[in-house]
């Protein structure tokens, strides 16, 4: 038998105990007064104050126990003295454990060392925890773990509850300054009957009420620019969105990403706004524009770099895209430069857009460490994107690179019914040679389209990402609180 194993059992038998002595272990509620943190901040001296958490530390000493309460808001001392509370002192030392949820009710004091204190008058069970918590100075070490028992990091780790309350701090500072700047937020559906939005596998489900095949969205991109056609200006949505493809540190199948999309704009409105926006965001949640991701520095400040696909790639390569303008000439150009890219560059289901992109994501997105704007993407990568004016073949887009990691996608909305029809037509073509990714043609979108679009742009940013960047997280899961596992056997 374990030490666990027999730890679990000996809680079972006070249960058992306690339960049989009539007394009703697992409470309906407790009254509490303050929260740990509010009760931290009050006056020595000020008398029934009633607070509540889980015990995380317990030291009996004869006559006396010290002990900490917790919550997500951080620790709080507790002292009992069996002088103030002799007729349940003994029961406090033989039932409670660490790990147990109490209610606690007395007087606030300051120790010696300075920290702030509740002396017990009154106490009661609440919650009796049949498994030991992980050891206090380690918490969980194993990442796995970590990811499967979110609740036990939690407990035992400051910096994962930091993280987290960042991730919170953030997605509320934006949706302040969305909010502040006239935009709406409104919600998507999330099972849909076409997979559109964004290039990307879908998921794909059977919804049994309507006996009909739908998908997980990919992203909420024509929904909120239904809502635009349908009369607002400005709307944005914090969308859970789904993409049936591969785990790696930057990439999880089901993510958070924020949208907008506002009327009028277009896509270099957009790169002013957006720069001002993530500014003010990340200098009110971590206090700067200066932080480090995995050793390197990265400076927000400043005026922030805009860079074309042809200019970056001619920059890094050599290969000018003006000269290699069809894949035939893009491969051998590739291949002269001995550039190696880790798919087959001949396969007939990687058309000239994605070859471009897979050219640049090999030869210059790793070197982008402070915030870029990349534009002048091929048309044939941006099915939504509105054609350039002055040369068809690239479209107004742009995204925001900052150390090597896409970090928001936006374009110039195409709000051309026949234009975005021939796209589909060109994404159609794209799937019957095999690529999973190209759109389907969404047809009710395109209808939409006909009756009307005012001109706009539009915006994504993986909210996962952006938080990993922001925390010095190597892995999207460690700014998850609940990642997708595999069962355990």
């Amino acid at each position: 038998m374990t030490e666990s194993t027999n730890e679990f059992d000996i809680r079972k038998q006070k249960l058992a105990k306690m339960a049989a002595a009539g007394e009703i272990v697992y409470k309906d509620r407790y009254t509490v007064t303050h929260d740990l943190a509010e009760a931290r901040q009050l006056e020595d001296g000020i008398e029934n104050v009633s607070v509540a958490g889980r015990i995380v530390s317990l030291r009996k000493m004869g006559k006396m126990i010290f002990g900490h309460l917790s919550d997500i808001d951080g620790k709080f001392q507790f002292l009992m003295k069996k002088d103030f509370v002799e007729a349940t002192f003994q029961k406090f030392k033989d039932t409670v454990d660490i790990g147990d949820y109490v209610g606690i009710e007395g007087e606030i004091f300051t120790t010696r060392t300075e920290e702030k204190t509740i002396v017990v008058r009154n106490w009661g069970l609440l919650s009796k925890a049949l498994r030991p918590l992980p050891e206090k100075f380690h918490g969980i070490t194993d990442k796995e773990q970590k990811y499967r028992k979110r609740y036990l990091d939690l407990i035992s780790s400051p910096e994962s509850v930091a993280r987290f309350q960042l991730r919170t701090k953030f997605i509320n500072t934006v949706r302040d300054y969305l909010n502040t700047h006239k935009f709406i937020e409104i919600d998507t559906p999330v099972l849909i009957n076409k997979a559109s939005g964004a290039l990307a596998k879908p998921f794909k489900t059977h919804n049994n009420a309507l006996d009909i095949d739908v998908y997980m969205r990919i992203a909420p991109e024509t929904y909120l620019k239904r809502a635009i056609a349908g009369g607002y200006n400005r709307v944005y949505e914090f969308a859970r969105c789904f993409r049936n493809e591969g785990i790696d540190p930057s990439h999880l199948p089901d993510f958070t990403m924020l949208e907008y999309y506002a009327a009028y704009w277009n896509y270099e409105d957009n790169m002013v706004f957006t720069e001002n926006l993530i500014k003010a965001v990340v200098a009110e949640t971590i206090g700067g524009l200066q932080f480090t991701y995995r050793g390197t520095a990265i400076d927000l400040d400043g005026d922030w770099e805009r860079k074309s696909f042809r200019e970056l790639i001619r920059q890094d390569c050599g290969i000018d895209l003006l000269e290699t303008n069809d894949k035939a000439k893009l491969v051998a150009a590739i291949e002269t430069n001995g550039i190696a890219i880790e798919r087959d560059i001949k396969d007939p289901s990687i058309g000239y857009g994605t070859l471009v992109d897979l050219l640049y994501k090999k030869v210059s997105r790793p070197k982008l460490v402070n915030p870029t704007f990349l534009t002048e993407h091929p048309i044939d990568i941006s099915p939504l994107a509105r054609k350039n004016d002055d040369n068809p073949a690239i479209v107004d887009r742009f995204q925001l690179v900052i150390n090597g990691w896409e970090m928001v996608n936006a374009y110039s909305e195409l709000i051309d019914p026949i234009d975005q029809m021939q796209r589909f037509q060109g994404q159609l073509e794209a799937r019957e040679q095999g690529d999973l990714e190209a759109m389907e043609t969404d047809e009710d979108f395109v209808t939409c389209m006909e009756y009307g679009m005012p001109p706009m742009s539009g915006w994504g940013m993986g909210i996962d990402r952006f938080v990993a960047l922001l925390t010095d997280t190597e892995h999207l899961r460690d700014v998850v609180l609940f990642p997708l596992l595999k069962p355990e056997q």
